[in-house]
């Protein structure tokens, strides 16, 4: 059972990695939507605050709700444009740090399983041969503790809950998860999956630029 999504937003500030006049890049906290929910009293999110303070913001790409970790903004259409095809085009590189319930066999992996909406239980996402469109997700262990793992992963699309539902496919769910975790992976106090780093080209130079945000956990 998937339990009722209670939203208590944190009252952050923002958190502003770097600006010039095309971008914004800002490390999202845990907790807090990208863009506003459909349903009443989820309108507070990440795009509504940036907007607030700096007019004309863009939206360009997403991070789950429990997600933490880098997002980048674009501060004009064309700009947005532009940032939008380095996503499309799978030219913009990502990589997230997380935890994951139990101690993984090896030290890397690719996992490669197609993904589709679980339309029943939604917003959960399965794995399915015929109806999923494309998933890959490369992963390395850069941590390890009793009953947990830590790993660095890299997904090669973006498809919706993909590193929650391959790790949980691999064995080993992403610990403190409402969805995909289950027993004692899910107690932990958040979703231990940060956005760790994004390298894409500048909107208007071209010139290769990258993005680092440290997990908080």
């Amino acid at each position: 059972m998937i339990p009722d999504f209670v939203y208590n937003p944190p009252d952050t500030p923002l958190a502003v990695l770097y600006e010039d006049a095309q971008i914004l890049v800002l490390d999202k906290p845990s907790g807090l939507l990208s863009v506003p929910g459909k349903l009443e009293g989820r309108q507070d999110c990440l795009l509504t605050r940036l907007q607030a303070e700096y007019w004309g913001s863009q939206l360009v790409h997403r991070l789950d709700c429990d997600t933490s970790g880098v997002m980048i903004f674009a501060r004009n259409k064309k700009a947005q444009g532009f940032l939008g095809q380095e996503f499309e085009k799978r030219r913009a590189r990502k990589s997230y740090v997380a935890r994951v319930y139990g101690e993984i066999e090896g030290e890397s992996g690719h996992i490669d399983l197609p993904l589709c909406a679980d339309w029943p239980n939604r917003p959960r996402q399965m794995v399915h041969p015929d109806l999923g469109r494309p998933a890959q997700t490369d992963w390395e262990v850069i941590g390890r503790a009793p009953g947990e793992t830590r790993v660095r992963l890299f997904p090669k699309t973006g498809r919706s809950h993909q590193l929650r539902v391959h790790m949980l496919e691999l064995g080993h769910p992403i610990m403190g998860d409402p969805i995909y975790a289950s027993g004692p992976a899910r107690a932990a106090p958040r979703l231990m999956l940060h956005a760790e780093w994004l390298a894409l080209a500048h909107p208007e130079s071209g010139a290769a630029i990258e993005f680092r945000a440290e997990p908080p956990f």
